[in-house]
């Protein structure tokens, strides 16, 4: 049976990734760019999803703006929080009720390392991504008991068109925080989003870490 992965930020780098990893005969892989859906618009994502019902939900799309907060414009804070946490809500609270009618269903949400240790100057994005922690733990309480699982991913620093502007010097210094002194792949986190889809069907809650910096312990 076909199954239907819908992937926001599909067309980024991760996303390009992850849809390579369910690119095999029994996914349709459903991949949204900043052309297809306008995820700041809630009443288009709902008829989204209605027409479009999923097997699993990936929230990947994702912005950077990185200003101090005493500088932050709110049109820069609104931008950034509102592409990171409120797309991914609205993605999920359309998509959903949906899953439940049919007594399964998976959400991802694409979170990050920001998220437990931010960085100066990353006041929006880190607590846009913290509050996607949040939104995962509540969620999955929520809708656990309609079969349905709830996850999150800090994949890691990854080679991406999102961190393409970062300065050499700066990627030294997030180089130095891994214990394995090598960053993550776009790859490897994709497949391990497939193998916690396909392989851990009775994980929900969680919060997955997939590089080697610091956790939050």
């Amino acid at each position: 049976m076909l199954k239907r992965v819908i992937i926001s930020g599909g067309t980024g780098g991760l996303g390009t990734a992850i849809s390579a990893a369910f690119g095999d005969p029994s996914w349709e892989v459903v991949r949204l760019g900043r052309n297809d859906l306008d995820l700041s618009n809630r009443h288009a994502v709902e008829v989204f999803f209605q027409a479009e019902a999923c097997d699993l939900l990936i929230c990947a799309a994702g912005k950077t703006d990185d200003i101090p907060l005493v500088r932050m414009p709110e049109s820069a804070w609104d931008g950034v929080f509102g592409l990171n946490y409120m797309a991914a809500e609205r993605c999920a609270s359309a998509a959903l009720p949906i899953m439940a009618e049919k007594g399964s269903g998976h959400v991802v949400f694409i979170s990050s390392h920001a998220a437990i240790h931010p960085a100066i100057g990353q006041a929006a994005y880190a607590a846009a991504k913290a509050a996607l922690l949040g939104l995962t733990g509540s969620l999955a309480e929520r809708w656990g008991a309609k079969g349905i699982r709830v996850n999150a991913i800090l994949p890691g620093f990854l080679d991406t068109p999102m961190t393409a502007t970062v300065s050499t010097k700066r990627r030294e210094v997030v180089l130095a925080e891994h214990h394995l002194e090598r960053f993550n792949t776009p790859g490897v986190a994709a497949e391990f989003i497939h193998f916690l889809h396909d392989r851990m069907p009775n994980t929900s809650g969680q919060v997955f870490q997939l590089d080697s910096r610091r956790g939050f312990f």
